[in-house]
């Protein structure tokens, strides 16, 4: 039996998608992040060292993060390749890059912009003006302009298509779900971006994608 360990409000989402449209049998077991800190509980140390979310547990073994959970569930259960191309075929290396970029291009800079807001709120209020001041600064001069070169490249390769790697769904367009909602819910400023706007309508759309977000809860960014 597989056994997804999800956090609320996190990446792990993605995975349930996964599990959802490869038609497995799992389990889910939900934990909550602390409302003060928004970090994730102590339990999940009690399943992997890490103390991180996704873990995947599955014949008594343990497997954190997302990409490769990905790698695993579709090596193994994607044998008639519906979610990922064969090594041989001509989309493999584009599934290889995107899959990669989410995570090791596109993901961290998010991920920065989302600790210097949280920071942002909890310094002392006599000092609040200069770490905005400073805050937004590093945002203009570096991870803004990080990514619009990403945001720009992606929306180039969205052109034409209906998913990243052509007509059909694939486990890329489910990694590269979260860092495009996530940029969607402030994070960054999509307003000039319409490909991407017609993606993240068209997953949220999806029978998969709802009923993982059924599953999962609903997640904010």
């Amino acid at each position: 039996m597989i056994k997804l360990h999800h956090l609320e409000n996190s990446r792990s989402q993605r995975v349930i998608w996964l599990l959802e449209s490869l038609g497995l049998e799992y389990e889910v077991k939900r934990y909550e992040r602390d409302p003060k800190t928004g970090l994730a509980p102590k339990e999940l140390l009690e399943v992997c060292s890490l103390g991180k979310s996704p873990i995947l547990e599955i014949e008594g073994e343990v497997l954190p993060e997302s990409g490769a959970i990905f790698q695993y569930l579709l090596s193994r259960f994607d044998s008639d390749h519906r979610f990922h191309p064969r090594p041989t075929d001509k989309e493999y290396k584009d599934y290889l890059f995107w899959m990669h970029f989410a995570e090791g291009s596109l993901m961290w800079p998010l991920v920065i912009k989302l600790l210097f807001a949280k920071t942002e709120e909890k310094v002392p209020f006599f000092i609040r003006p200069v770490a905005k001041l400073i805050f937004t600064g590093i945002n203009k001069a570096y991870l803004d302009h990080t990514l619009t070169h990403a945001m720009d490249y992606v929306e180039e390769n969205l052109k034409g298509r209906d998913f990243f790697l052509g007509s059909q769904l694939s486990a890329v367009d489910m990694m590269m779900s979260f860092p495009l909602e996530a940029a969607q819910a402030g994070r960054f400023d999509l307003a000039s971006y319409t490909e991407i706007k017609k993606f993240i309508k068209k997953i949220k759309e999806m029978e998969s994608y709802k009923k993982a977000i059924e599953i999962g809860g609903e997640y904010a960014y």
